[in-house]
């Protein structure tokens, strides 16, 4: 399980690049547009994005939680950010006057975290993210990345119609890197995620017309609070630490989902140095116009996809991502990667996270009752998640980032339910039919 070839280290640590790499890169471009960025500052965060992000899954497979998992920009920060700019007319805000309190409030946050792991706190992190609010997280994780993985293998022409040529290409994509790893002998399913993004890459060149790709080529390697100046900007800085305290749920539950894959007991020390690091992530990472960082719990759909569980590759991977911040050329070139190939090589890959959820509910029984601790806060935050954004305009502006984000209420919920109510008392026996 930890040896493997040479050439199979290569070719593992090139798929790791693959994976991180479209990750990542969608983020920061996706920030520079919500905010109204010139190129040059674009383009600077995308190479800091890079950079950083390889650094950061090297110090983890390091001297953090010592795993392969993906350090990288969280999903539920990056989602929380977007919604804020979007909010911004609304609460009568500037771009800059909101990304100063964004800024402000995950610095603070990052501290906080430093310090729950100097001091060895995180144990009181896990008495309020227990097994169940792990477990309903991982279900809504698995359900946002879908969504959004299904949504960008799609494409879409300006005038809002479906592009049908380039979907049905997407769909193929997903047929053929599903068929190899069902079908294909252990070699090639392992590779199936890399095969997949070279040959979807390769014939969307030949078959379509390719966009130019945002190039951080002529960027400045690093520009100082690029969304706007630190602030105190109260309700901001509010929410944007609330959320980061529920993406602390990250950790606990990539950490959780690695050392079960791996059939070895989850570690405090490995934890508290998770957080030391995610934390100084962040600190580093706000300045610099960086979404938080987390482990990515997804990262175990792509090791039970792949099959090769040792960490060497992943170190390279994460190498090999700083080498394309540093030289702009490189990152240039892999920004050529179609977005719509990406996605649906990714939509493939994290099919096994759906199977990671269902093995988190190991020694759970459910009757009519007890159900309810899960079905309602996944189904309540699914839910949301369909629902337009405008619905939730009635509601005070800044509880509005909150409210509309399906995964956070999810969990929210998941936390009250088990803080209330006592579901041991349930688990064995129903209450008698009145």
């Amino acid at each position: 399980m930890n040896k493997i070839t040479s050439w199979t280290a290569i070719f593992a640590s090139v798929q790791w690049l693959f994976f991180i790499f479209a990750n990542t890169v969608v983020v920061p471009i996706s920030i520079g547009a919500a905010f109204d960025l010139s190129p040059a500052e674009t383009g600077a965060i995308l190479r800091s994005s890079l950079i950083v992000t390889g650094i950061a899954c090297m110090l983890q497979g390091f001297v953090g939680h010592r795993y392969p998992l993906m350090e990288g920009h969280s999903g539920v920060m990056w989602g929380l950010v977007l919604n804020l700019s979007v909010a911004s007319s609304s609460m009568g805000m500037s771009l800059s006057s909101i990304g100063g309190g964004i800024a402000t409030g995950m610095i603070l946050a990052g501290v906080f975290i430093v310090i729950l792991g100097v001091f060895k706190l995180v144990s009181y992190i896990q008495k309020i993210f227990t097994p169940m609010v792990m477990s309903v997280y991982l279900f809504l994780l698995t359900f946002q990345l879908m969504i959004i993985f299904f949504t960008g293998m799609l494409k879409v022409t300006p005038d809002g119609k479906l592009d049908i040529p380039i979907s049905l290409f997407s769909i193929g994509i997903v047929i053929l890197v599903s068929a190899l790893k069902i079908k294909g002998k252990t070699m090639i399913g392992n590779f199936s995620i890399l095969i997949g993004m070279v040959v979807g890459w390769i014939f969307y060149s030949i078959l379509f017309q390719t966009e130019t790709p945002l190039s951080s080529q002529n960027a400045a390697t690093f520009v100082l609070f690029p969304l706007g100046t630190p602030n105190l900007n109260i309700g901001i800085i509010a929410i944007t630490f609330l959320a980061s305290m529920i993406n602390l749920s990250n950790t606990i539950a990539s950490v959780q989902a690695a050392s079960n894959l791996y059939n070895e007991p989850l570690s405090q020390k490995r934890l508290n140095r998770s957080y030391l690091l995610t934390g100084a992530y962040s600190i580093v990472g706000a300045p610099l116009g960086l979404v938080s960082y987390a482990p990515y719990a997804s990262s175990i759909g792509f090791l039970e996809s792949t099959r090769i569980f040792n960490r060497n590759p992943f170190l390279y991977g994460g190498g090999l991502m700083t080498i394309l911040g540093i030289i702009p050329f490189m990152g240039a070139l892999l920004a050529t990667l179609p977005i719509t190939v990406g996605n649906a090589v990714l939509f493939v890959a994290y099919l096994q996270l759906f199977g990671t959820s269902l093995k988190s509910l190991n020694g759970y029984q459910f009757n009519s009752i007890t159900i309810h601790r899960l079905a309602g806060p996944i189904l309540v935050g699914l839910c949301i998640m369909t629902l337009d954004l405008s619905l939730f305009t009635i509601f005070p502006v800044f509880l509005q980032p909150i409210i509309s984000n399906g995964f956070i209420m999810g969990v929210l919920i998941s936390i009250i339910l088990e803080a209330i109510v006592k579901w041991d008392q349930y688990s064995v026996t129903e209450k008698a039919d009145s």
